[in-house]
């Protein structure tokens, strides 16, 4: 059986605690040059960019050195370089770390922060942030959560041990618990288990639940309700770890999640900068065995989903002296 080659550590460091981009040159191809391969990978940045790059000494090998913008095509090798970081929006509410040691990090996100860099979200991320604002350029994450979904994270101090932590969740090793607020229907009976298949097409916002062998399982509890709004609050506990489960899941019982751009109508993702109504879904627990120490991890975010504090405050609305309808 064929060795996968080893991977050579980055030479370069991290930019506002994102890492360089490895790209390893495929082994044919009729490119001449490194230059004129990464011109055409690199075809949306236009030539003009890539061109700079080697002009910068910006493109560099194993060892660290620029590749010259001449050198010659060489299947298999490695390169590094920074890509220009795209214009953010700084998400202007704190990232609380609830739990530090020499292994792990869990921190406490708020809604609209990204866990990880991905698309038009990378400086202003949980991961980017805490590298910076921790100096712990090694610290990665165990998994994530929607940008839109705030609470607790779990990420890695030690590159070696992270392939520990993520098989806690690829094995459903970790209990989480998330609170969300919704519409309260008295019609509808809880607890209960809700059991669906979900699919998720990429490139397609919204998931979507199909026949089939489940592979969704959450549990759906009423903790209060409230008559003047008619909102509940609700302990939701997912046994799986499907893209929008709770969100999908809600949303088939009739009481979709405040502030959800995709169900149960699709009004597109929310853009940057656009801070009102977050969606009212919350990673409240997270409990595991540490396969490192053996510790047993109990954590509790402390923040609280604004709906069920002030709907008004949430839903942006002048406060009235006139009584709710009923």
């Amino acid at each position: 059986m064929r060795r996968k080659p080893r991977i050579p550590p980055s030479p370069l460091p991290q930019r506002h605690g994102v890492d360089a981009v490895r790209l390893r040159l495929p082994a044919e191809g009729p490119w001449a040059t490194v230059r004129e391969h990464l011109v055409e990978r690199l075809s949306g940045a236009g030539a003009g960019v890539v061109a700079g790059m080697f002009d910068a000494g910006e493109v560099v090998g194993a060892d660290g050195s620029a590749v010259a913008p001449d050198a010659p095509y060489a299947p298999g090798t490695f390169v590094w370089f920074h890509r220009e970081l795209p214009e953010e929006v700084p998400v202007p509410f704190p990232l609380e770390v609830v739990y530090r040691d020499e292994h792990i990090v869990v921190a406490d996100k708020p809604h609209f922060l990204a866990t990880t860099p991905r698309g038009s979200h990378v400086a202003q991320t949980a991961l980017a942030r805490l590298r910076r604002e921790l100096d712990v350029p090694t610290l990665g994450s165990a998994h994530r959560l929607d940008r839109l979904t705030a609470g607790l994270v779990l990420f890695t101090v030690r590159p070696e041990e992270r392939g520990a932590y993520q098989t806690l969740f690829r094995d459903r090793r970790v209990r989480k618990e998330y609170e969300a607020v919704a519409p309260y229907d008295a019609g509808l009976t809880l607890p209960r288990t809700v059991r669906s298949r979900i699919v998720k097409e990429r490139g397609v916002l919204a998931a979507y639940e199909v026949a089939g062998e489940p592979n969704a399982v959450s549990r759906v509890e009423l903790t209060a309700r409230r008559a003047d709004d008619g909102l509940g609050r609700y302990r939701l506990v997912p046994s799986t770890g499907q893209t929008h489960q709770l969100r999908v899941h809600m949303n088939a019982l009739g009481v979709p999640i405040l502030g959800d751009p995709l169900y149960p109508v699709v009004s597109g993702p929310v853009p940057a900068g656009d801070f009102r109504r977050p969606l009212q879904l919350l990673a409240r627990k997270l409990e595991f065995t540490d396969p490192v120490t053996g510790r047993e991890h109990r954590f509790r975010s402390t923040r609280s989903l604004l709906a069920w504090e002030s709907y008004d405050d949430w839903a942006g609305r002048p406060p009235t002296a006139d009584p709710p309808a009923r």
